[in-house]
């Protein structure tokens, strides 16, 4: 939390979200300017047409009181009316072009906005996503972006039209009447007033309203994903429980936001009606006395009314903005997260590429003050075959993160034939490894598509003859439309087993000089296990590979096998090895085969 409020901090010293957010306008100013003209022209016909209606009025009233229809006030009246039609028309035109210009420039904006936001998905470091919720980050990407977009086409043209209305307005009323128009917004400072009050305290739910929506969005995610797990065990009225003490503070939040930001406009609107009751009784007393003639009091109180809708208009559109503001603050809050160190300027990339990889004297940790990973020193040579064992939290998949990059070891170097993978591109260093985990990845869309991930380039030829190597022709053949079966959100309409060969599949494709396996065979029977293992072998023929493994029977002809515990490698060596040393491997590998004699 106090992080949180240390970002939006920093967030605000750099100008504030409104101010970086309208930053980001800044390649379009040329049709904002252009908007602001027709804006400013449309204001101008805006004011214009009340009294060209009080000139036609007075008009009216002379030809009544002549009797004669054809006078010169007859002639004077069709001229008016025509100016008047003329102004609305012209207010109308302006209004048009002014509001494309300005949806225009606002969605460009946004455009450029979700630009940013998608690259920086790509350059946060795996430890954001790790430590916070994928429902809050979706929020941030997706509603915030929302709200903003929607309130940049409403605030910017209405802001700018009340300016000018407001300006143009007040003079016509001044030259019409100086004490009408006293009269007319006395009552306004006392509105603003109390509308500020309101707004600040608005202002503090709309924020807690926009932090509880990506809170609900998270609880959301996590147990929809985990369904199944709840179902078992039973939590459903907990789960029920924990999402409704959530929702109920939203909805807390959100009535109380909402209703004090729709309190602004009955203030607004009372006070111009109050204000209404006034000018009537003034205008009455001005009139009786020759001050003002009737047609100027009829295109007073139109001004009026034009005048208070900028101000009503104004302060509705406060409650927007600070929705505006605090979506912007997300937004940007999420922008200002550290990124990953970038890629040195002149990156080097091991040619020939062989595999052999070196952890020289490597310090790890996740966060600051623990230390995973001390002092690991190894050298898998290229082509070696390394199994990663020990028991849960050794650090086994801590070690794979750091050989790919996606954490940056402490102290120490991590080389693949002698170059430090810091000295390398990501990019380019991730395109070595290709991996098969034990959490399977499947996105909507075909089989075809889905192993054809692995190496876009890839003809059809060579993806049938990847899964021929995964085991996985044989199933993928009895399903409708074989290849093209289509895979629904997860791929949940396929078995678990068949997912896993299907990234296996997609693995074997990509043909990348160093392998991970991790858990890659636990969610096959055992039948299917053999013949994936078979083929698995011809795969890593020559290649470096790493295979993080519990079933120790699928790693005993490895190269290398690596005891992990707490961080630390305590043994080296291939499986004969350690089981003569009778140390921690041996001890593992005999709870899972008692019976078996070595």
């Amino acid at each position: 939390m106090r992080e949180r409020f240390r970002k939006r901090r920093a967030s605000r010293a750099k100008g504030g979200p409104y101010k970086r957010l309208f930053s980001y306008m800044k390649p379009y100013r040329g049709k904002l300017f252009t908007a602001i003209i027709f804006i400013f022209l449309a204001a101008i016909a805006s004011s214009l047409a009340p009294l060209f209606t009080g000139f036609c009025t007075n008009q009216m009233a002379i030809i009544f009181e002549q009797n004669n229809y054809h006078s010169e006030a007859g002639q004077r009246f069709l001229t008016l009316l025509c100016f008047m039609v003329g102004a609305y028309i012209l207010n109308g035109v302006f209004t048009y072009l002014g509001t494309w210009l300005i949806v225009g420039a606002t969605e460009s904006t946004i455009y450029d906005l979700r630009k940013e936001i998608e690259a920086k998905l790509a350059r946060l470091p795996l430890n954001y996503y790790d430590t916070n919720s994928y429902g809050d980050i979706l929020s941030r990407v997706t509603n915030d972006v929302d709200t903003i977009s929607n309130s940049l086409q409403q605030s910017v043209y209405q802001i700018l039209n009340a300016i000018f209305s407001l300006l143009f307005v007040f003079i016509v009323m001044l030259s019409i009447s100086g004490v009408l128009t006293l009269v007319g917004v006395i009552t306004i400072p006392f509105a603003l007033f109390a509308a500020a009050r309101i707004a600040k305290r608005a202002q503090v739910k709309i924020v807690t309203q926009q932090n509880d929506t990506g809170k609900l969005n998270g609880i959301v995610e996590e147990y929809y994903g985990g369904h199944n797990v709840v179902t078992v065990f039973g939590q459903e009225e907990f789960v029920i429980d924990i999402f409704e003490e959530t929702n109920q503070e939203l909805y807390e939040n959100s009535r109380d936001g909402q209703f004090l930001s729709g309190m602004l406009m009955p203030i607004m609107q009372n006070m111009t009606n109050f204000s209404y009751a006034l000018v009537c009784v003034f205008g009455a007393m001005v009139a009786i006395f020759g001050g003002l003639s009737i047609g100027m009091i009829q295109s007073f109180t139109m001004y009026l009314r034009q005048f208070s809708q900028p101000l009503t208009q104004v302060t509705q559109l406060s409650a927007i903005m600070q929705q505006t503001g605090a979506a912007s603050e997300r937004i940007f809050e999420f922008l200002d997260e550290e990124e990953e160190v970038p890629d040195v300027a002149e990156p080097k990339f091991p040619e020939p590429l062989k595999g052999e990889v070196n952890f020289d004297h490597i310090r790890f940790g996740y966060i600051p003050h623990q230390t995973l990973i001390h002092d690991l020193d190894l050298t898998i040579g290229a082509g070696e075959k390394t199994a990663i064992v020990g028991p849960t939290g050794a650090g086994k998949t801590t070690l794979v993160n750091l050989v790919m990059r996606f954490y940056d070891v402490r102290e120490g170097a991590i080389r693949i034939d002698g170059v430090n993978i810091r000295d390398m591109q990501r990019r380019r260093l991730r395109e070595i490894f290709a991996m098969v985990l034990q959490d399977t990845w499947l996105y909507v869309g075909t089989i075809m598509e889905n192993i054809r991930y692995g190496r876009l380039d890839a003809t059809d030829e060579e993806v049938i003859e990847a899964a021929k190597k995964a085991r996985a022709d044989a199933f993928i053949r009895t399903l409708p439309g074989g290849y093209n079966f289509e895979l629904e959100e997860g791929a949940s309409n396929i078995a678990q087993g068949q997912r896993q060969l299907l990234t296996i599949a997609r693995a074997m494709l990509a043909d990348a000089p160093i392998m991970i396996l991790d858990e890659a065979t636990s969610s096959v029977d055992t039948r299917t296990e053999v013949l994936i293992n078979e083929a698995m072998e011809e795969m890593m023929k020559g290649r470096t590979s790493f295979i993080i493994a519990h079933r120790l029977s699928t790693i005993r002809d490895a190269d290398n096998i690596m005891y992990m515990q707490d961080g630390d490698i305590l043994e080296v060596g291939n499986h004969e090895e350690l089981m003569a040393k009778d140390g921690l491997y041996a001890k593992l590998y005999n709870s899972q085969f008692p019976d078996e004699d070595e």
